[in-house]
């Protein structure tokens, strides 16, 4: 059930708002001052937030700007005030829209309704986000196959790429030679495991402070490699 906020210092208008959006199957709380409304909006999670302008102890100017800075929820600013530098204003400072008092409770629900709709779109079509490992200064986007090291992306080949992202993905864990070259190269593969040590000292090239003092790819004398974290 989608959670919105009313920041209202009239208790009558915010409880006639309350009861309808409740009646369209939202969950809503109430906080009928603006400091009360601000700590709640920054700390607590809603799906929307309708906003006031003029309210005790801090404004909805005010409450706007802070929670824009920290949520991208949709904001519904509402106010008796009618001039157009407020609602510029108020649209200026990142609310999605403003209403003017009196206004109908049916208009507020499907304006709610709208703008849910919408931001849900959004976050909907940008959900699907690139597939990141970060160890101590290594960034690896598995999405984009490109790794950074302490922030200057370096240049890897794809078995590079293939065998880093693999111990990196399965840390303090010691792999055998033999193991990685099956992983890596897969078990039809016909080739000198000894291409393993090849490609790791490739590795250590790019991703080490001191190749001799490796901080990421540790070598476990007969056994194999393990990357450490």
């Amino acid at each position: 059930m989608s959670k919105i906020l009313i920041i209202e210092d009239e208790e009558a208008i915010a409880d006639l708002e309350r009861d309808y959006l409740e009646l369209s199957g939202f969950e809503v709380e109430i906080a009928n001052r603006g400091d009360v409304g601000l700590e709640k909006a920054l700390n607590e999670d809603y799906d929307l937030i309708i906003l006031d302008l003029m309210l005790p102890e801090v404004d909805g100017f005010d409450i706007c700007r802070q929670v824009r800075q920290e949520k991208n929820i949709p904001i519904i600013m509402v106010s008796a005030k009618k001039d157009d530098i407020d609602k510029i204003r108020g649209l200026g400072l990142g609310a999605d829209d403003y209403m003017t008092k009196p206004f109908s409770p049916s208009e507020l629900v499907a304006r709610v309704k709208a703008h849910m709709e919408r931001y849900n779109r959004l976050v909907g079509s940008s959900a699907v986000k690139n597939d990141i490992i970060e160890i101590r200064g290594i960034k690896i986007d598995k999405t984009a196959r490109r790794i950074w090291v302490n922030g200057e992306e370096k240049t890897f080949t794809t078995k590079e790429f293939d065998l880093l992202t693999f111990l990196a993905e399965n840390p303090n864990r010691v792999f055998t030679k033999a193991e990685l070259f099956r992983q890596i190269w897969d078990m039809e593969s016909v080739g000198d495991i000894a291409t393993v040590t090849v490609h790791i000292k490739k590795i250590r090239e790019k991703i080490e402070f001191n190749t001799a003092k490796p901080q990421y790819i540790e070598t476990i004398w007969g056994v194999g490699y393990r990357f450490k974290v």
